[in-house]
C-alpha cells in the first residue's frame, strides 16, 4: 500500500503565509517534504517556515507576487537552488474580493482577482514545469473552491476565477500527462481562516451564517484541507489527474 509520504520531495506552496496555504506547507513538511513557502508578505512566510523548522522540518521563505512573471521565475530559481528538484506545486495564493455584482465591482478589483487567482497559477506553473519535467514528473494542485461549481451572491469574480482554475487543471492534465505530470484542483468549502473574518466581520458570525450551509453543519478547518492536499500531492494519488477534489462538508450536494 502506498502511503501519503513526501519523503525526498520538494514542494512549492504559494499563499503559504496564512490560512490553508500555511497549513498545507506545515503538513507537507511533516510528511517529510522540503517546502518553499511563497507569499506576498515575507514576514508571514517567515512565520510558516519557523513553525516548520521548529518541528525539525526543512523549509525556505520567499516573497513573491504571483501575478508578476519576474517574481515567479526568481522565486522558483531560488527554491530550486536551495532545496533541489521540485516535485510538487500548490497554487494557493488568492486575492481578497469585495462583495458586489458585476455592476458594483470595479474593474481594478475584477482584474486583481484574476491576476492572482488565475494568472498567478498560470505563471507559477510556467516557471515550475520545466524543473518538474526534468525531475521526472510531479503533481500540481490549484486550490479552487466549491464556488467554482456553484454560484454565490455578490461573488462573480471569485466564482469565475475558481471555475477557471478547475478548467485550467483539466487542460494542463491533458497537455502534460505524457511527461508524468499530474494536475488537479482541490476545492474547499468555507474554511475558518482570515478570509472568513474579512467577509463576515468575525468568526462567530461566519460560523452562524455559513456553517449551516454545509451538510455537516459546520465550517472546515485548514488542517482538513491540508490532509486532502497531502493525498493529492503524494504517490498515493498516482492514478488521479484532471480531477477536482471537493472537500466542502457537503456544501454542493443539495
Amino acid at each position: 500500500m502506498v502511503t501519503a509520504s513526501l519523503a525526498g520531495k520538494t514542494a512549492v506552496v504559494t499563499g503559504a503565509g496564512s490560512g490553508i496555504g500555511r497549513s498545507i506547507a506545515i503538513t507537507f513538511a511533516g510528511a517529510g517534504g522540503a517546502v518553499a513557502c511563497l507569499d506576498l508578505d515575507r514576514k508571514s512566510a517567515d512565520a510558516t517556515v519557523q513553525a516548520i523548522t521548529g518541528a525539525g522540518g526543512r523549509a525556505l521563505a520567499l516573497a513573491c507576487d504571483v501575478s508578476r512573471e519576474t517574481d515567479t521565475r526568481v522565486a522558483v530559481k531560488a527554491a530550486q537552488s536551495a532545496l533541489g528538484s521540485i516535485h510538487i506545486l500548490v497554487n494557493g495564493a488568492a486575492a481578497d474580493d469585495p462583495n458586489g455584482t458585476v455592476l458594483d465591482l470595479a474593474l481594478a478589483d475584477w482584474e486583481r482577482v484574476f491576476a492572482v487567482n488565475v494568472t498567478g497559477a498560470y505563471l507559477m506553473s510556467r516557471a515550475v514545469l520545466p524543473v518538474m519535467i526534468a525531475a521526472g514528473g510531479g503533481s500540481i494542485i490549484h486550490i479552487a473552491s466549491q464556488l467554482g461549481r456553484v454560484g454565490a451572491p455578490g461573488r462573480p469574480a471569485y466564482c469565475a476565477s475558481k471555475g477557471a482554475l478547475i478548467q485550467l487543471a483539466k487542460a494542463m492534465a491533458v497537455d502534460h500527462a505524457a511527461q508524468n505530470i499530474r494536475v488537479n484542483t482541490l476545492s474547499p468549502g468555507a474554511i475558518e481562516t482570515r478570509r472568513l473574518v474579512l467577509r463576515y466581520g468575525d468568526m462567530a458570525a461566519a460560523r452562524r451564517i455559513a456553517g449551516p450551509k454545509h451538510l455537516l453543519g459546520r465550517l472546515g478547518q485548514p488542517e482538513e484541507i491540508a490532509q486532502a492536499a497531502l493525498f493529492v500531492a503524494s504517490d498515493a494519488a498516482s492514478f488521479m489527474t484532471g480531477a477536482d477534489m471537493l472537500v466542502d462538508g457537503g456544501y454542493t450536494t443539495t
